[in-house]
C-alpha cells in the first residue's frame, strides 16, 4: 500500500502536474492501435494502480524477475573467479522459471494520418520506424540528430534562430526493441499557430527527402556520436550498462562495433529513410492547442 500511494503520486507529478505531462500517454495511444507500446509502463489512468493487487504484483514479479531472464553485468577491479563465485552465492539459489518467449503482436503498418487536439499549446509528431536491431536504426538516430542536436542543427537553426518559428523544438528516437517511433515535438513561438508550425516541420522533412545531406553535416553528427561512445565508457557503471544493453539486443560484444555502423552510413541511406518515413500516412499529430489568444 506504501508503494502504491508512492506510484500515484508519481503519476500525479509526471504526468498530470506538469506542462505536456500526459502528451507520451496521448501519443502512444494515436501511434499504436496493436503493440503494448500504446500502454506506458505507468499505466494509462490512476485507476490502473489503484486497482492493482497484491497477487497481480507477486504473479508479475515471479513471471520475469528470474534468473533465465537476467542479464549480469559486472565491471571494476574484480577478478573472473570472483565474479563467478560471487555470482553463484547470491544468485544461484534462486530457481529458474521457464520464461516463456518474449511473442507481443506486431503492429500493422499506418495507412493514415491520424490527428489528435487537446486544449494546451505544443507540437507533437510521430512516425513509426524500425526496430533497435534494424541496420536503419543508425540512419533514423543520425536524422534525429541533424534535425535537432545542437545549435547548429538545422531545426534549431531554421525555427529557432532564423524564422522564430518555435521557442524550443526536439527530435528524437524511441529505441525500442520493437519497431518504434521518430519524434518531433516543439513549442511554438508566441504568435505563431500550430497548424504554421506544422507546415514548417514539414518544410524541414521534405528538403531531406530531396537533397542528399551535405558530407560535412555528416560527418560532424559521425564524430560526435564517436566522441560519446568514448566518453560514456569511461567508468565502470557505464560499461556494465552498455554491456547488459547489448547482450540484451544481440550480443555483449556488438559494443565494439557501434562506431563503425555510424560511420558506415551514407547521406543516400538518410535521405532514403527519410523519404519512406516522413510521409503524412505514416504520422501521427498531437496538437496541444492553446485557448488563450495568440
Amino acid at each position: 500500500e506504501v508503494q502504491r500511494q508512492v506510484v500515484i503520486e508519481e503519476f500525479k507529478q509526471r504526468n498530470l502536474n506538469q506542462p505536456y505531462g500526459d502528451a507520451s500517454h496521448l501519443l502512444r495511444a494515436l501511434s499504436y492501435k496493436v503493440h503494448p507500446y500504446q500502454w506506458p509502463t505507468i499505466g494509462k489512468e490512476i485507476s490502473h494502480i489503484a486497482n492493482a493487487t497484491l497477487e497481480e504484483v507477486k504473479a508479475f514479479f515471479f513471471k520475469y524477475y528470474a534468473p533465465d531472464n537476467a542479464i549480469l553485468a559486472v565491471t571494476g577491479h574484480i577478478t573472473f573467479e570472483e565474479t563467478v563465485t560471487l555470482a553463484e552465492k547470491w544468485f544461484g539459489p534462486i530457481p529458474r522459471r521457464n520464461v516463456a518467449p518474449r511473442s507481443l503482436p506486431a503492429e500493422p503498418r499506418q495507412t493514415e494520418e491520424r490527428r489528435l487536439t487537446v486544449e494546451r499549446n505544443a507540437l507533437f509528431m510521430a512516425f513509426h520506424i524500425c526496430e533497435r536491431r534494424h541496420p536503419d536504426y543508425y540512419a533514423f538516430d543520425m536524422l534525429s540528430d541533424l534535425l535537432s542536436s545542437g545549435r547548429s542543427c538545422r531545426l534549431v537553426q531554421h525555427l529557432v534562430q532564423e524564422k522564430q518559428v518555435f521557442n524550443s523544438i526536439d527530435a528524437y528516437i524511441s529505441g525500442s526493441i520493437d519497431e518504434g517511433l521518430f519524434h518531433i515535438t516543439g513549442k511554438p513561438a508566441p504568435g505563431v499557430t500550430l497548424e504554421a508550425a506544422e507546415a514548417a516541420v514539414w518544410q524541414e522533412l521534405k528538403a531531406l527527402t530531396e537533397e542528399s545531406v551535405d558530407e560535412d553535416e555528416l560527418e560532424k553528427v559521425k564524430n560526435r556520436y564517436e566522441s560519446e561512445q568514448i566518453f560514456n565508457n569511461l567508468n565502470y557503471l557505464n560499461v556494465a550498462t552498455n554491456l547488459a544493453y547489448f547482450e540484451l539486443t544481440g550480443k555483449a560484444e556488438d559494443i565494439n562495433n557501434e562506431v563503425n555502423k555510424y560511420r558506415s552510413v551514407t547521406a543516400g541511406q538518410i535521405k532514403e529513410a527519410a523519404q519512406k518515413t516522413f510521409v503524412r500516412e505514416n504520422c501521427s499529430t498531437l496538437y496541444y492547442k492553446s485557448n488563450l489568444p495568440t
